[in-house]
């Protein structure tokens, strides 16, 4: 049997979450168009036949730094590679654009096994471009396998999940067979509102919010859910509640349905907004609200 971590890299917006959720067949890391969708490392695990693959779904790899919470996501991403067996390195178009550069970095500095994955080739209008990238890209890095694929149509999943497990080694599960994440459902909860208000809500607004559950407490054929969710501005807050509410209201709705879908029971879910200045440039307001490494 064969056991082992991979983690999932690469820049921002490239498709890793959905592919974790993909391959996982369900989904337990949130998605949308908007890069710094993910912020934390999520593990999502696979179990088969084969064995049992832990994935390490991780924020991208950017080059600015400038915020406190920009330089929590790079920690966040480059501590991935520490103690994984392979890395998945998944690119959106057949190029490596500067981006991919510090991917690349830190891929030569891990000394193990990678998988590149090129995503998104159902998008692709001229797929003669595909073969002579590949050729390129065995001149920039001796990988393991390079697998061209779309994690939103599954295409070619089957054989990147037979490719990944040829390079897991040999051991017993890591965790329960029917596990599939390793985080909380007061965490998933948290990540499920911040998604629907990233779907909801304009450019900037995203990058200056967070979602703290003040309250998850469970009763019979009932979950009760409080959540604040933090933004930096006044005028941000004028804008999640929306005019007259009805841009929480859809979230609240939105979220509660996903939850309900989840914890496969009726959810009762409150949210407030509150205004913390500058929480996303503030170590310590970081950790406080579980931004931690």
């Amino acid at each position: 049997m064969k056991s082992g971590y991979v983690a999932i890299v690469g820049r921002p917006n490239v498709g890793k979450s959905t592919l974790l959720n993909h391959l996982l067949g369900q989904k337990i890391s949130i998605t949308s168009r908007r890069p710094q969708t993910t912020r934390h490392r999520i593990h999502g695990i696979k179990t088969t036949d084969q064995g049992q693959a832990v994935f390490v779904d991780t924020p991208g790899i950017h080059a600015n730094e400038k915020r406190a919470m920009n330089r929590y996501l790079n920690r966040a991403a480059g501590t991935a590679f520490n103690d994984v067996d392979v890395i998945l390195w998944v690119i959106d178009k057949p190029e490596f654009q500067s981006e991919d550069q510090l991917v690349l970095k830190r891929i030569r500095q891990a000394n193990l096994p990678v998988i590149l994955a090129i995503n998104k080739i159902d998008r692709m209008e001229d797929k003669e471009i595909l073969l002579p990238f590949l050729q390129a890209a065995e001149d920039e890095f001796s990988f393991a396998a390079m697998i061209p694929l779309s994690a939103l149509r599954g295409l070619n999943l089957e054989e990147l999940e037979t490719t990944l497990f040829q390079y897991l080694p040999e051991g017993d599960l890591i965790f329960p067979e029917d596990q599939v994440t390793d985080r909380s459902m007061r965490f998933m909860a948290s990540e499920i509102i911040r998604e629907k208000l990233i779907r909801s809500l304009g450019q900037e607004v995203p990058h200056a919010l967070t979602v703290e559950i003040e309250e998850y407490k469970v009763e019979e054929g009932l979950t009760r859910i409080r959540a604040l969710i933090l933004v930096e501005r006044t005028g941000q807050k004028a804008i999640v509640i929306g005019k007259g509410g009805e841009v929480l209201k859809k979230v609240g709705e939105r979220s509660r349905l996903d939850l309900e879908r989840l914890i496969e029971g009726k959810v009762f879910l409150q949210l407030w907004v509150k205004v913390k200045e500058g929480w996303s440039d503030d170590e310590r307001a970081l950790r406080s609200l579980g931004y931690t490494d």
